[in-house]
């Protein structure tokens, strides 16, 4: 199943380098989910591929403008696209009013219903689930109220020998039940054990975004051990002070909360505009992380596979 995130945005505070504010469309089982909007991001799904028509959800980390300008461009595109289809907003309180206020002097109607759906930035909560996928709220420490977001798969269910379901004759119905991890008791009583009718399913997957912060600890528990973190990298090591002082993560800092997290690969972003050139901040990071990865823009990384399994759109 389907389990990708393509970087639309890499720059923090303003576009430098070809590098666009913060932004982040997670693809899963033919949906896309958009994290963070900042300035310019329709122009990026547009170069990217990244079709609107699946786009129901968007979460917005914080209310400083290079997470969230990029909305009102973007919902208003949608409106004069005619765009049906309800649209939800996850964000910190404020961000509705901001929205409904440049539409109310703009004389703008939606077309389409607009919810949101205020985040309580302190706290660790479920703020959205499906059948497939449940999305949590990340606490972060920074100048504003701010959350990170942690897409979960839930648990996957058994896969099915079709070897066997042929052997022991046995009917369709009762798949869904197998693979529950139900045992098959034939028609004359006999139990026919469901590992010998089943595999170990896939492991669930995860992917946690961590906008920015300070370096903080108190977010282990939740990002234990997820296939693929993104976490800020305002700044080399060099300039941890002003790291500090902005409410940001130096590169090490977010290799060393890698590190202590077990995470599986770090993926790293929200770069200053005093870097051009960014293999610097990615050998701080390797040199105590080396699984990690610059968010490259028009990069989209497979969630749970081996980070070689990158695709750059041209």
């Amino acid at each position: 199943m389907q389990f990708e995130v393509t970087i639309l945005g890499s720059n923090g505070a303003v576009a430098a380098y070809e590098r666009y504010p913060s932004s982040q469309a997670l693809h899963y089982n033919g949906q896309t989910f958009l994290i963070d909007c900042g300035e310019g991001t329709q122009f990026r799904m547009n170069k990217f591929g990244i079709r609107p028509g699946r786009l129901d959800h968007i979460f917005i980390s914080h209310l400083h403008g290079d997470h969230y300008f990029g909305l009102a461009g973007l919902l208003t595109t949608f409106n004069l696209n005619w765009r049906q289809q309800p649209l939800h907003v996850y964000a910190p309180r404020g961000l509705e009013e901001i929205i409904k206020l440049q539409f109310t002097y703009a004389d703008t109607k939606l077309k389409f219903d607009l919810h949101f759906h205020p985040i309580d930035t302190a706290a660790h909560a479920v703020i959205y689930e499906d059948e497939h996928l449940t999305v949590e709220t990340i606490p972060l420490v920074h100048r504003i109220p701010t959350a990170g977001f942690l897409f979960r798969e839930k648990k996957l269910l058994r896969k099915i020998i079709a070897e066997k379901m042929a052997e022991y004759q046995i009917p369709y119905a009762q798949i869904p039940l197998i693979r529950q991890g139900s045992d098959f008791v034939t028609s004359d009583g006999n139990v026919i054990p469901n590992s010998e009718l089943t595999t170990d399913p896939t492991p669930a997957r995860s992917y946690a975004y961590c906008s920015d912060t300070l370096y903080t600890e108190s977010i282990l528990d939740i990002i234990q051990h997820v296939d693929l973190l993104y976490h800020e990298t305002t700044f080399s090591q060099l300039h941890e002070a002003r790291a500090t002082e902005t409410f940001h993560t130096t590169t090490t800092q977010a290799a060393t909360l890698a590190l202590k997290a077990g995470v599986k690969k770090l993926l790293i972003g929200h770069f200053s505009a005093r870097y051009e050139d960014l293999n610097a901040l990615l050998a701080e990071c390797r040199s105590i992380f080396p699984n990690t990865y610059l968010a490259e823009e028009g990069a989209t990384f497979i969630v749970g596979e081996a980070i070689s399994e990158i695709a750059v759109h041209p």
